[in-house]
């Protein structure tokens, strides 16, 4: 792609996700004039489908707005290999077919999700180096190492003959990481000294919280702790991604002498990436969950998934009962080393209900310090800023609660332009910054099964309607003077049936179909749309009177 003329440029920044909710980032940053704009994409990430979206596993951002500008886009960059970052980046970015940078890990990580979950679709990967800066276009992009929960996770510093910008993606101050490098501390200085305006772009997460977030050292000092003192086996459950917590739950193991069993593809997936990688050295290679049963109680030490109360992952299966070689005793412990993401609490909450009831021990962070957050709190930011000195902050990656205190934060830190921003709305951050809200369109897609689709074509709503109302089918024949010649047949799905039950829902399905099919004049039946429609309305009418809820109803109406 040729470079563009600077004259009239501009350089603007629009999210398609991951500004007014936490999941689905995705950046987009935009330079040249309005009519020829060369775009960079900054992440591809993913949401979770919670209960009130059945069927629908994952959400990612809709590109429609990128589509319209595909032969305009010069790259995707992204910053760490965490599911609201990457997780879209193999089902969405096939179909530009334009470059991809990560790093080793997150390259990596692509491959082994490709093969795992045998996707077709392919996206080549140019694995960058922190430090060093690479050209897309008009743009030079250098990758600050920052601390985080991911290993290898970066900030990105995007230049522009407009101007620059520093995209923080996920971070914290850490002096003590585990299984990663240290925020570059050095760098992020030398940005401030130079004196230049620069634009930040921060994360969000954890601007409702003050001080300073604990360090990995600190929980892996922690842990250690615990598992020399279990009495028994210890279970832990992870975010399977940090790399961090696993190396500090290996390390512990080995010094109150037990052997690590893994359970889990996710933890086995990410253990392995980061072996070949080098990034284990040391750490004794872990067993397989088909050893646990050879162990004794007090020599072992299970990692394993389900984190987020997930049904079929290894930790529901042990609490249920299910799981085919693993189970837990009483007095044995189970500790969660994470936090439930918003709207998986329930599902936490019934895990640990589950292992209680075995007599298993459980250990949140409301017992012992065993999980800390990769994202900034109030004082981590306000160093950051006195470090960089940006004189325009945009907050992003929170919901509105969290962005609104990190913009009235950052306002008190003395930052002169701050913008409170959302999905679609368009930002021009250089020459002279200006909000135009809802500029873009967004939304959403859903990965239904095998299929993307928007939420109207995936038909969620009738989902949820079946599962509140149940189904009431109806068939029948009629000639043509409207005559019955076949059926009704009625066949309900979901609906209560109550053994005691005087008046059972069929018979109120019953009555109201041969209701409106008498009420309705002979003439008229020959209407099969009507008469349809007239037993339709009918049949749920009667039902929501007897049983206070509407089912979805369907006639089919046959003329013979």
């Amino acid at each position: 792609m040729a470079g563009t003329d600077n004259k009239d440029a501009e350089l603007v920044f629009v999210p398609l996700g991951g500004v007014g909710e936490i999941g689905m980032n995705m950046g987009l940053y935009g330079f040249g004039p309005a009519h020829d704009r060369q775009w960079l994409v900054v992440d591809c990430g993913v949401t979770f489908g919670g209960p009130d979206l059945p069927g629908i596993e994952l959400i990612m951002p809709d590109t429609r707005f990128l589509e319209e500008e595909a032969d305009r886009i010069v790259g995707l960059v992204i910053t760490h290999a965490h599911e609201d970052h990457y997780g879209a980046v193999l089902d969405l970015w096939p179909t530009f077919d334009k470059p991809v940078y990560a790093s080793r890990f997150c390259e990596a990580m692509l491959k082994a999700k490709r093969a795992s979950n045998g996707i077709v679709d392919d996206v080549d990967v140019t694995v960058f180096t922190p430090g060093v800066p690479f050209s897309l276009g008009d743009f030079t992009v250098e990758v600050i190492p920052m601390s985080h929960s991911a290993p290898e996770t970066g900030a990105l510093l995007i230049d522009t003959p407009a101007g620059r910008v520093l995209h923080t993606a996920d971070w914290k101050i850490d002096h003590g990481p585990v299984g990663t490098p240290m925020t570059d501390i050095e760098r992020l200085k030398a940005l401030g000294a130079e004196g230049k305006p620069l634009a930040v772009i921060g994360d969000s997460t954890n601007a409702m919280k003050e001080g300073v977030s604990p360090s990995e050292s600190d929980i892996a000092d922690n842990l250690a702790a615990l598992i020399a003192r279990a009495p028994h086996r210890v279970a832990v459950t992870i975010f399977a991604s940090n790399l961090g917590r696993m190396i500090s739950i290996a390390r512990a193991a080995a010094k109150a002498d037990r052997q690590v069993v893994a359970a889990g593809r996710a933890i086995h997936r990410v253990a392995g990436i980061a072996r070949e990688l080098g990034m284990m050295e040391g750490i004794p290679p872990f067993l397989d969950q088909n050893e646990y049963g050879y162990l004794p109680r007090e020599k072992v030490v299970l990692l394993c998934t389900g984190s987020q109360g997930e049904s079929r992952a290894a930790m529901a299966r042990i609490a249920a009962g299910t799981h085919p070689v693993i189970d837990l005793s009483p007095g044995d412990w189970a500790v969660f080393s994470s936090w439930a993401i918003p709207g998986n609490e329930k599902g936490v909450l019934d895990i640990q209900n589950a292992l209680v009831d075995k007599g298993v021990k459980i250990i949140t962070n409301a017992d012992e310090v065993v999980h800390v957050s990769g994202h900034p709190r109030r004082s981590e930011l306000a160093q950051l800023y006195d470090w960089v000195k940006p004189h325009l902050l945009v907050p992003v990656h929170g919901e509105p609660m969290h962005l609104e205190a990190h913009a009235k934060f950052a306002r008190e830190q003395g930052i002169g332009k701050v913008f409170s921003i959302r999905n679609g709305d368009m930002l021009r951050l250089y020459p002279e910054p200006a909000h135009f809200p809802g500029e873009v369109p967004v939304g959403v897609l859903y990965l239904d099964g095998n299929l993307l689709c928007t939420p109207e074509e995936s038909r969620v709503r009738d989902r949820r309607r079946l599962a509140l109302g149940g189904l009431v089918v109806i068939s029948l024949a009629v000639n043509g003077a409207g005559q019955i010649v076949s059926g009704p047949m009625f066949d309900l799905d979901g609906l209560p049936e109550l053994e005691d039950d005087e008046d059972p829902l069929l018979d109120v399905v019953k009555d109201a179909a041969n209701g409106a099919f008498k009420s309705m004049p002979g003439k008229r039946r020959g209407d099969t749309g009507r008469l349809a429609e007239a037993i339709r309305r009918a049949v749920r009418s009667e039902v929501n009177a007897v049983w206070g809820r509407k089912p979805i109803v369907k006639v089919t109406v046959h003329k013979v």
